[in-house]
Formats: C-alpha cells, structure tokens, sequence
C-alpha cells in the first residue's frame, strides 16, 4: 500500500509571502525526494476557480456574509474531492495556499460571522479531514498591507480596512494557541531569506519525522 501524503497549509493575512513561500517549500520537498502538489484556496480545480473569481471580484453589489460562507465551502467541497484527497491516495504530500482555518479567521474573524455556523459546514464538507500542518506566516497587519498594495490592483477582501485584518489576524493567533501541535507560526515579518530558511527547516523536520 502507498503511504498517505501529508496535508500542509499556509495561512496568514494579506502580504505575508505566503505565493513565494509555497513555492521555496515545494523546491524544498522536491530535493527531498518528495512527490509535491501545490494548490489553492479558494480555486485549485477549474470550477473551484471561477467560485474564486466570484469571490475575489469586486463589485457594487453588497455580498451577504453567509453567501460568501457558502460560496468558500463550495469550492473547498469541490478542491478537496477532486484534488486534495486523490493526491493524498496517491502518497503525495499537497501544499495548499489557504484552507479552512482562513474560514474561521477571515469570515469568523472578519466577518464575525458565529464559528458554530462555520465549523458546521467544516463537519458537513470534510467530516474529519483537518490538515496534517498549518504553516502560519505572521506579520504585523500594516507591513502586510503595504506589501499587498505594491503588487497592483487589491481583490474585494484587500480592499477592507486595517481594522478587519487585524481581527483576521487575532484569530489565526489564537486558533495557534489553542491548537499548538498543529499551528507553527513563522516570523513573516523578517528579510524573505530568513523566512525562506525558517520555512525549509521545519519541512526537512516533519519529512524526517514521516518517514
């Protein structure tokens, strides 16, 4: 039988590298002999996409919280049955930019929408699929969204003020703190070759520890 791959995610607020650091990590797995599949959220399949566009897309029109609830956890329902856990079958390890926990910090945190209503979904798309690894990239809100406005024109979420993002960011710390075995928070904040090399390190350490 083929070993099941490990989930791992990257998480964090806007601006903290997260494009980047998925790509150094698959390099990282690569040259450890692992097979890799990088995806994201929410997209990753091609319908999953366009409910991404939906999502991304700004418009006059006001998006009702529980519409977007829904339209999050529709893609995820779409990407994990199409293309996470088939990879896993298959023993590859799958990064994901993004997952559930994005859920509970931006449209629990931001939104203030109930986390019962969110961690119902979360039961009904996924059962007991939780990733293996969360990789939080954590940088003060600010420095984050000084760095999203470089790279060009902000998506409907960047476009929320600084108050929103904070509390998206005081929820990713304390799902961390609740769930430390799971959550490894990187100092996104440093040079990008530090958080590079913080990153590389700890996936060496769970692939010496899965095998």
């Amino acid at each position: 039988m083929v070993a099941r791959g490990r989930f791992i995610t990257f998480e964090g607020t806007e601006g903290v590298g997260k494009s980047t650091q998925l790509k150094q990590a698959a390099m990282t797995l690569e040259q450890l002999g692992v097979d890799v599949v990088v995806t994201r959220e929410p997209g990753g399949t091609p319908m999953a996409e366009k409910i991404r566009e939906l999502l991304l897309a700004p418009r006059e029109e006001a998006v009702h919280e529980t519409t977007e609830l829904l339209l999050m956890f529709a893609a995820r329902a779409q990407h994990l049955h199409t293309k996470i856990r088939p990879a896993l079958e298959r023993g590859q390890w799958v990064l994901c930019d993004r997952f559930t926990d994005a859920t509970f910090a931006y449209q629990g945190g931001g939104r203030g929408v109930s986390r019962a209503r969110i961690a119902l979904l979360e039961d009904l798309v996924q059962g007991d699929f939780r990733p293996d690894h969360v990789i939080l990239l954590d940088a003060p809100v600010q420095t984050g969204m000084a760095r999203a406005k470089k790279r060009g024109e902000l998506d409907r979420f960047e476009q929320e003020d600084l108050a929103f993002f904070q509390r998206i960011r005081d929820a990713y710390l304390e799902r961390a703190t609740a769930m430390p075995g799971q959550y490894h928070i990187v100092n996104a904040e440093l040079p990008l070759e530090q958080v590079s090399a913080s990153v590389s390190a700890l996936l060496t350490a769970l692939v010496q520890h899965a095998r």
